[in-house]
């Protein structure tokens, strides 16, 4: 009884169906990219061809007045809320990742990451409501810049957290062996040896996590609620503006104004993450220069 031997195809056929594979590949790939880069390039165009019209030294200058005025408290409470949230976030994020990273293979390693990964999936509006349940209400905060900086810490944690950890793995371990080998001990290996030589990576994962904070609307209208005011200084008790809610909430007015100055603080907004985007670009690619 024989058996028939299975057929091969042809080389020149194998060769033709994997050059058409990959050139449907590449082809429907190119054409997702256009059509996401022609959106992109459509939501900036609308909002900077707007938000330029509407950008005058006075909106830069004086304060909110109802639906009209400026954006001068706003742009204030952004970077306040922003920087707070920073000085929160960025010393606990960095020595989690710093643990994650340096002793990755124990218990706790493995259930920082799982948290911080948990974490980045939780909608703001969840953090937002926390923030509202557990602080404005439950400590009696009120609004307050205190309670919108600890939720925006809580959202740009696992992101620093990670970048972090991602970076001192990239750090040779021959570095670790010499530092070692010349009897350093371990708090000298890693904070004299392995986080200088990653501190690009980890400045770029704060920058990152800046933007992130600078663009959420949320959690600060559980927290931080909203002032047309400047900021008095005090961190509790005190509500302040930022330029997130402004373009929730003047672009449903029915003035112009307010539609306005809208358009001009998401140019702001676009403004601000452009920069911190670029300066993370920067510190990458002066890294990878060295």
């Amino acid at each position: 009884m024989s058996t028939l031997a299975p057929t091969r195809r042809p080389a020149h056929q194998i060769r033709l169906s994997r050059r058409i594979a990959s050139v449907s590949g590449w082809t429907l790939t190119g054409a997702c990219l256009f059509a996401l880069s022609a959106l992109m390039v459509w939501i900036l165009e609308v909002v900077f061809v707007r938000g330029v019209t509407a950008l005058k030294l006075s909106v830069l200058t004086t304060v909110t007045q109802g639906t009209g005025g400026g954006l001068l408290n706003a742009i204030e409470g952004t970077l306040v809320l922003s920087a707070g949230a920073l000085l929160l976030a960025v010393p606990f994020g960095v020595a989690a990742g710093i643990y994650t990273a340096e002793y990755r293979f124990t218990r706790w390693a493995t259930t920082i990451r799982f948290l911080a990964d948990v974490l980045v999936g939780v909608p703001s509006i969840v953090v937002g409501y926390f923030g509202y349940v557990g602080m404005v209400e439950w400590l009696g905060w009120s609004f307050s810049v205190a309670a919108g900086s600890i939720a925006l810490a809580i959202i740009s944690l696992p992101y620093i957290c990670r970048t972090t950890e991602l970076a001192l793995r990239q750090v040779s371990n021959d570095l670790r062996d010499a530092a070692y080998s010349l009897g350093a001990n371990d708090r000298r290996v890693i904070l004299g040896v392995c986080l200088p030589a990653a501190l690009p990576a980890v400045l770029t994962g704060v920058l990152l996590a800046l933007a992130v904070s600078v663009g959420e609307t949320a959690p600060l209208l559980y927290t931080a609620g909203w002032s047309n005011y400047l900021w008095d200084g005090h961190l509790t008790h005190s509500p302040i503006g930022y330029l997130t809610y402004a373009i929730w909430n003047f672009i449903n007015e029915p003035f112009a104004a307010a539609n306005a100055l809208a358009y001009a603080a998401a140019l702001l907004v676009t403004g601000f993450v452009l920069i911190i985007n670029i300066a993370a670009r920067l510190v990458l690619d002066r890294r990878a220069r060295r």
